[in-house]
C-alpha cells in the first residue's frame, strides 16, 4: 500500500506527501514551510512535486521547495508558477514512473474545477485537487458544468476501493448538503455522523474512497431519484439530462 502523509496547511488545504524509503514525493504544495520541516523532521529527500492545477493555494511554495531541493522533478497541468523554468507538462494519460521506487503513476485530464485540472493516480490512490471533494467537487471556475460532470463520472469509474486524497477538509459541509438534496439516505446520515466525530478530535476526515464517495456524493448520484426530485423543485425547466442536473445541484450549493 502506498505511503501517504497528511500535511495541513492554511485553513483548511491537506498537503499530501508519498514517501517511499528516504524518498517523498509531494502533492499541491500550497506553501513551503510545512513540508521542508516534515522532510527534515523524517530525513527525506524531495524527489517530485506534483500539481493538479494552478490556484495559489496548490502552487505557492513550489518555488521555494526547488531552491532547497534542486533536483527534485516538478510535474503538472500546462501552468505558469513564478520562479519555476523546469516543469514537465503532463497530459491525458501520461505516465509517470519513478522505477527505482517502484512507483508509477497516471495522469488524467479533469477540467472542471478549472481548464487544465489534472489529477495523478496509482497504487490504490487517487490525487485529486480541487476535482472531486469527499461530498462534494469543486466550483467551476474556468471549466463547464458538462467538463466536470465528465470528470467526475471518469474518477468514479475508478475500482471502489481507491483511496481518495482530496485537498480540502470539506467532507462535513459537503455531506450536510447532500443530506439536504437525500435526506433519506442512511448511508449519507452514518457518514456524517462518523465525520463529526472526527473533526471532533481534530482529525482528518480523508482519503475517503470511490466507494463512499458513489454512496454519499450527489454529484455522483445524478440519477437517483431523490436527487432528481430535489433538482427538479428547484427549477421550471424540463430536465433533460444528469449534466443539467449535476450543473443546478452545484449552482445550488454556490449559493448556500
Amino acid at each position: 500500500m502506498l505511503q501517504v502523509q497528511t500535511i495541513p496547511s492554511r485553513q483548511d488545504n491537506y498537503i499530501w506527501l508519498i514517501t517511499k524509503g528516504n524518498q517523498a514525493i509531494v502533492v499541491d504544495p500550497g506553501e513551503a514551510s510545512p513540508v521542508v520541516e516534515r522532510l527534515q523532521q523524517q530525513n527525506l529527500n524531495l524527489k517530485a512535486i506534483f500539481i493538479t492545477h494552478h490556484h495559489h493555494d496548490h502552487t505557492e511554495g513550489v518555488a521555494e521547495l526547488i531552491t532547497r531541493y534542486p533536483h527534485c522533478e516538478v510535474y503538472g497541468p500546462q501552468i505558469l508558477i513564478p520562479g519555476v523554468s523546469h516543469f514537465q507538462v503532463m497530459r491525458d494519460q501520461d505516465l509517470i514512473t519513478f522505477p527505482d521506487l517502484d512507483l508509477r503513476f497516471t495522469v488524467w485530464h479533469t477540467p472542471g474545477h478549472t481548464a487544465e485540472h489534472i489529477v495523478f493516480h496509482g497504487h490504490g490512490a487517487l490525487f485529486c485537487g480541487d476535482t472531486l471533494f469527499s461530498g462534494g467537487c469543486g466550483r467551476l471556475f474556468t471549466g463547464t458544468a458538462e467538463q466536470m460532470f465528465n470528470s467526475l463520472q471518469r474518477l468514479a469509474s475508478l475500482p471502489e476501493e481507491t483511496l481518495v486524497y482530496a485537498a480540502h477538509e470539506y467532507t462535513y459541509n459537503n455531506l450536510s448538503y447532500c443530506l439536504r438534496v437525500e435526506p433519506d439516505n442512511i448511508f449519507t446520515i452514518n457518514r456524517i455522523k462518523e465525520v463529526s466525530k472526527l473533526r471532533q478530535q481534530g482529525c482528518s476526515t480523508l482519503p475517503s474512497t470511490i466507494a463512499i464517495e458513489k454512496q454519499s456524493n450527489v454529484f455522483l448520484r445524478t440519477q437517483m431519484p431523490a436527487v432528481i426530485n430535489f433538482v427538479q423543485n428547484l427549477s421550471d425547466l424540463y430536465l433533460e439530462n444528469e449534466i443539467q442536473i449535476f450543473a443546478i445541484l452545484r449552482e445550488k450549493k454556490n449559493n448556500l
